[in-house]
């Protein structure tokens, strides 16, 4: 079974940047789509970006868009999702998700997920 092992959390200040990566066990298949969702105290699972394997096609949650970016690295098996201009709002532990399948942003299809990495803004 594939492990996603995620890094790049932290602290940081507000307009800072920060860069998160997700690692996979194994080799990733070209109809896979990568996923990265967060979620802060009390509330539910969000979406934030997804990227699909096989031709690096991107999406974003609408208010995700201009501030964080999401790319590939197919040789090492990663995905990484670049954070700009960083907001208190935006702590929450990041997940990395996979779904063997065409992109969606519904966290339930997605079948296996890293364990999550804390980011926490300050102001």
């Amino acid at each position: 079974q594939v492990q996603l092992v995620e890094s790049g959390g932290g602290l940081v200040q507000a307009v800072d940047s920060l860069r998160l990566s997700c690692t996979t066990s194994r080799r990733t298949f070209p109809w896979d789509t990568m996923g990265w969702f967060r979620q802060a105290p009390g509330k539910e699972r969000e979406f934030v970006a997804a990227i699909v394997w096989s031709d690096g096609t991107t999406y974003y949650a609408n208010s995700m868009k201009g501030r964080f970016a999401i790319a590939r690295d197919v040789a090492k098996n990663t995905e990484y999702l670049q954070k700009n201009s960083l907001k208190p709002e935006d702590t929450a532990v990041y997940y990395c998700a996979v779904r063997f399948g065409p992109y969606s942003d519904i966290a339930l299809r997605y079948g296996t997920w890293g364990q999550g990495t804390q980011v926490t803004v300050s102001s």
